[in-house]
């Protein structure tokens, strides 16, 4: 199958054609230096070949010699993952701890040798989809003697596809694009949309316990799974395909979620289902906060099962839609592949008006079959290209401090939650940004048990010192997020950024068991070390 643009940009999110321009850099410096009051100057973007790194630790087998590189250039993209402040470190050229070499098996028997060659000589062993990882996920460890990237790109195969289960067998390497074009000349969907989805891959989801864009119902790549295909240094781990099983505990819920540190996905079978061509969308107009989640809480508790159902707090309302600062939006979104959602959406626009919701006609759209548009017009499709349309490496560099935290809370503790929430991490943006701090959420997705918030902070900081302020933050929002009872991540993963927050968000007696796991499927402790466990 075809392979996805993967010439990864070092320095912003995205590919190299996502970069944004030197004209739209000095645009933003200008509109930044306005803010500040003094001038800001974009830095200039390295040259890869003038970037000097550490010499690598680690000598290649002759036998590995054909996929496995020590070249500077190789190790060099191979550093970070998608944070803001990993990307900032390499626009300004730093890569103190990348890895000593690179490897690109093509096939099992290569992930094999690899991997075995990994546990002999104790090189920590670090698998790699599209490197989006905003939580650390992929980095050397500090104290890690030498370390082997295993990048899984050449496992890019659709291996089999089974259309009357509507099932796949999918290589771990096979990125978003690439997936949803093979499977489209034969009417069928994984319907699984990350925002990293253009640049990530279908290990890494896995992996990752990644979120989609679905608001409802089949949310997490969880959903998805029917089996997985694993190596790790004890030998393959593979659970039989079932659409459903009582037999104990799922070996496939182990390895999602695992984050690399049991082993190396090779592939997996997901579930599959038919294109959509029935679409409504609608979006409502809260008097505030308050009604728009009560209406967002009795929509998903009817069990309608919208596929999107976002509601954007005041703050998101009136930067992304266009809204007086005061009003809540809910974005409602229905689709199917075999019925009208007509019904549907005037069914979850009546519940949303009887808890004070606004809605015009014009602002509810059906599609019935045509391929016309919905969700484009309005404050729906104000928000929409706002959200799609962001450059995330616009202002990198430039002292503008941004990010985001998510996580999940049951109904009956949200509105303390929040409370709490915002109480905390903007006593912490005041401390640190003064009156430059925005504090927003919106929630991504919607459990009938709670939502999911997904909370933006971001202010001026003076280039240089965004470390420390970030951190401060992020420590703030962590610990607030957990005393309030929620989790500390709800799709991001957890990595070595949120180790902390899911340390005490899990039981010793787990956290115990899972050690003694890893201890047996890697008694040399190589695979990604410092990740969910030490």
């Amino acid at each position: 199958m075809a392979v996805w643009d993967q010439r990864r940009s070092f320095w912003t999110w995205g590919n190299v054609g996502d970069e944004p321009s030197e004209t739209h850099r000095k645009n933003a410096a200008a509109e930044i230096s306005k803010r500040r009051g003094i001038e800001v100057v974009p830095p200039p973007v390295p040259s890869l070949k003038d970037v000097a790194l550490r010499a690598s630790r680690v000598e290649v087998p002759a036998r590995l010699s054909g996929y496995v590189s020590t070249e500077n250039s190789d190790r060099l993209l191979h550093t970070y993952g998608g944070h803001g402040l990993e990307l900032l470190k390499a626009l300004r050229g730093q890569f103190d701890n990348p890895p000593d070499a690179v490897a690109h098996p093509h096939n099992e028997d290569e992930l094999e040798a690899v991997l075995a060659w990994c546990d002999q000589q104790g090189h920590k062993a670090i698998p790699y989809g599209g490197a989006t990882s905003v939580v650390w996920g992929l980095n050397v460890p500090d104290d890690a003697s030498s370390a082997v990237t295993i990048d899984m790109a050449n496992f890019n195969r659709i291996i089999e596809l089974d259309e009357t289960s509507r099932a796949a067998r999918i290589e771990a390497g096979v990125f978003g694009p690439d997936l949803e074009s093979a499977l489209r000349p034969h009417g069928l969907t994984l319907r699984h949309f990350p925002q990293s989805f253009p640049w990530s891959t279908v290990g890494g989801w896995v992996a990752t316990r990644s979120g989609g864009h679905y608001a409802t119902n089949h949310t997490h790549i969880d959903d998805f799974v029917e089996s997985v295909r694993m190596l790790s240094p004890l030998g393959w781990w593979e659970s039989r395909r079932l659409p459903g099983s009582g037999a104990g505990p799922s070996p496939d819920r182990m390895v999602i979620g695992s984050e690399g540190v049991l082993g190396v996905i090779s592939n997996v079978w997901l579930r599959l289902q038919k294109r959509p061509t029935f679409r409504a969308t609608a979006g409502v107009v809260f008097p505030s906060w308050v009604e728009g989640y009560e209406a967002t809480r009795q929509i998903v508790q009817a069990k309608l099962w919208p596929s999107n159902l976002r509601l954007l707090d005041p703050a998101e309302a009136e930067q992304s839609a266009g809204l007086n600062g005061k009003q809540s939006l809910l974005i409602i979104g229905f689709e199917s592949s075999e019925v009208s959602q007509a019904a549907n959406i005037h069914s979850a626009v009546a519940i949303a008006q009887d808890h004070g919701g606004l809605v015009e006609d014009d602002q509810i759209a059906v599609d019935d079959g045509s391929g016309k548009a919905t969700g484009r017009g309005g404050a729906v499709g104000a928000w929409r290209d706002a959200f799609i349309g962001v450059n995330a490496g616009v202002n990198n560099g430039l002292g503008l401090l941004t990010d985001t935290f998510e996580s999940a809370i049951t109904w009956d503790q949200w509105p303390q939650f929040d409370t709490h929430v915002r109480e905390k991490v903007g006593e912490a943006l005041r401390e640190t940004k003064g009156g430059s701090a925005r504090l927003s959420c919106r929630f991504t997705h919607v459990y009938t048990d709670g939502p999911a918030p997904y909370y933006s902070f971001s202010g001026l900081v003076t280039p240089g010192g965004e470390h420390e302020v970030w951190q401060h933050i992020k420590e703030t929002a962590t610990t607030a997020v957990v005393e309030a009872g929620g989790t500390t991540t709800h799709h991001h993963a957890v990595g070595r950024m949120h180790r902390p927050g899911y340390d005490k968000q899990v039981p010793e007696t787990f956290r115990s068991t899972l050690k003694a796991m890893k201890a047996n499927l890697d008694p040399n402790g190589i695979l990604n070390p410092g990740v969910l466990i030490d």
